[in-house]
């Protein structure tokens, strides 16, 4: 058994050492991504309007939405793809629908792709911000406005806003 002992000090060692790098990735993939911007993450702090427009800049956005585990929500973007000039305020109305027979409350969670381009997508009114009581069977129309700023890079000439939704009613 003394035999063993240094093997199982080693093994004892390497698992918390593993445990320990387990537990700290997900703060570090955080701070990796605020840093390099790659998360996709948009803010959720309302913003300032737009000042200008740059008509010679355009950038492509769509919207896509997807219910997670099994919420019964449908939202449609009524215009589901537009070509929009940096820097001008931009509304996208969505419809949004309770598929179920029970009054529910959905949150929106939105996320940008390219990744890098969601810091330049800013939302001055988001159905995201608050959660959504909707009734049993009710359509809503919820609205987005928002602006692509100016200083987007010109490489960038197509973004997508994906909103995960989710159903929030059960912890209320």
């Amino acid at each position: 058994m003394s035999q063993h002992r240094p093997l199982l000090k080693r093994l004892l060692i390497i698992s918390s050492l593993m445990f320990g790098f387990a537990f700290a990735l997900v703060p570090l993939y955080d701070v990796f991504c605020q840093v390099t911007g790659l998360n996709g993450k948009p803010s959720m702090q309302q913003a300032k309007t737009s000042e200008s427009i740059n008509i010679m800049q355009q950038v492509d956005v769509d919207f896509i939405t997807h219910a997670q585990a099994g919420a019964p929500f449908k939202v449609i973007a009524k215009n589901q793809r537009m070509t929009v000039n940096t820097g001008e305020m931009n509304k996208v109305t969505f419809k949004a629908s309770n598929l179920s027979d029970k009054d529910l409350v959905m949150q929106a969670v939105p996320s940008v792709s390219p990744g890098l381009s969601a810091q330049y997508l800013h939302k001055v009114e988001c159905f995201c911000f608050q959660q959504q009581p909707i009734k049993a069977g009710e359509s809503v129309d919820m609205t987005l406005l928002f602006y692509v700023d100016e200083e987007l890079p010109t490489e960038i000439e197509e973004m997508t806003l994906s909103y995960a939704l989710f159903d929030i009613s059960d912890k209320l």
